[in-house]
């Protein structure tokens, strides 16, 4: 269960920095409040993971899936670079993630 709350609480992440970016500054009122919601499942499920994982590996993976994402969202979305070395590094992250999950117990 602790890994379903850590993806949940990565796919989180990724909401609150989607709508962080729309809420200009929190100058905006339906996105602030979207992240500030967002930021607190995101943290209080990966709390709730962090009871019985590694406190490393579920930091790592957490912070991770937000990079993921917002990486990908930001290149699909947003237009952001697709430069290859971007995606070199975005591998890394992603291979990283997956040695994390194989030798955590």
């Amino acid at each position: 269960m602790a890994w379903i709350y850590l993806i949940i609480a990565g796919i989180f992440e990724i909401i609150w920095v989607i709508s962080l970016k729309y809420s200009h500054g929190f100058t905006r009122l339906t996105p602030s409040i979207v992240t500030i919601l967002t930021m607190i499942c995101s943290f209080v499920l990966l709390a709730q993971a962090i009871k019985s994982l590694p406190m490393g590996t579920a930091y790592a993976v957490w912070t991770s899936i937000g990079i993921i994402g917002a990486t990908l969202i930001g290149i699909f979305v947003f237009n952001e670079s697709m430069a290859p070395i971007r995606l070199i590094c975005l591998a890394l992250v992603i291979i990283g993630v997956i040695g994390l999950k194989l030798t955590s117990s």
